[in-house]
C-alpha cells in the first residue's frame, strides 16, 4: 500500500507557469487603471498568496488605493486574454495525473487564485476539472497561504488524512501552508531555488513533475 494516498497540487508554477502572465496582466492593470508603473520584482514577495494580496501588497508599496474586486476582475480579464495560446501544461503534468489516477491516488487542486483564473488555466492547458477529486480555490476559503486552510480543505474534500497527502508547490508560502497542514511537500523549482524550498520545509524538490525523485515515486506507488 502506498505511503501517500492523495496528491494536492498547487496550480501556478506546478501545473502551468502562469506567473509571468499574471504579472504582465497586473502591471497593465496598474498602468491602465491607476496610471502607475510597477515592476515585475515588486510582485515576487506575494507569489502564491492569492490575487488580493498579490495586487494589494504592490499597491501598498506605491500608495495606490485599489478598488476591489473591480481591479482584480480587470486583472483577470487582461490575464485570460494574454494566456490564449501561450499557456501549456508544465512538463510531466499530464503523465503524472494519468499515472496518479491509475494508481488510485486521490487528486486535488488547491490554488490561492480565484475560481475565474483557475478555470481559465485548466481550460487553456487542456486538463479537465473532472480529472480531480476536488478543486479548491481562493474563492472557497477565508485564509490564504501560508495559512493551511486551503490544503486542509482539499484533504477533507478527498477524504484523506493530511498526513497521508503530498502537497506539490512551487512557492515558499505554499510549502509553508502544506507543512502547516501536516502534509509532506514536494517543491518544484519553477519560481524559487530548491534550497529555498527545502528551507521552507519541502521534503523533496525537483524541477517539474517529469522529474520526481525515485524515492517519492515509490511512496506514491507510481512509476513515471
Amino acid at each position: 500500500m502506498a505511503e501517500i494516498e492523495a496528491v494536492l497540487f498547487d496550480m501556478d508554477g506546478v501545473l502551468c507557469d502562469s506567473e509571468p502572465f499574471i504579472c504582465e496582466a497586473a502591471i497593465k492593470m496598474f498602468n491602465d487603471v491607476h496610471g502607475v508603473e510597477v515592476k515585475e520584482e515588486d510582485f515576487l514577495p506575494f507569489v502564491g498568496t492569492g490575487e488580493d494580496r498579490y495586487l494589494g501588497g504592490v499597491a501598498e508599496q506605491y500608495g495606490v488605493s485599489l478598488q476591489m474586486p473591480e481591479d482584480k476582475v480587470k486583472t483577470y480579464d487582461i490575464y485570460l486574454e494574454i494566456i490564449k495560446g501561450r499557456l501549456p501544461a508544465l512538463p510531466g503534468v499530464i503523465d503524472f495525473i494519468e499515472a496518479g489516477r491509475k494508481a488510485g491516488l486521490k487528486l486535488a487542486v488547491n490554488s490561492a487564485a480565484d475560481r475565474m483564473k483557475v478555470e481559465g488555466n485548466l481550460r487553456e492547458i487542456g486538463v479537465s476539472a473532472d480529472q480531480f477529486d476536488a478543486v479548491v480555490t481562493g474563492s472557497d476559503i477565508t485564509h490564504k497561504k501560508p495559512h493551511p486552510e486551503g490544503y486542509l480543505t482539499a484533504a477533507e474534500k478527498v477524504g484523506i488524512d493530511p498526513a497521508k497527502c503530498l502537497v506539490v508547490e512551487d512557492a515558499i508560502n505554499g510549502i509553508q501552508a502544506g507543512c502547516a497542514a501536516g502534509a509532506m511537500c514536494l517543491g518544484l523549482s519553477t519560481s524559487f531555488e530548491p534550497e529555498k524550498l527545502a528551507d521552507a520545509g519541502a521534503a523533496y524538490t525537483g524541477p517539474h513533475l517529469a522529474e520526481v525523485p525515485a524515492e517519492l515515486q515509490e511512496k506514491l506507488g507510481l512509476s513515471l
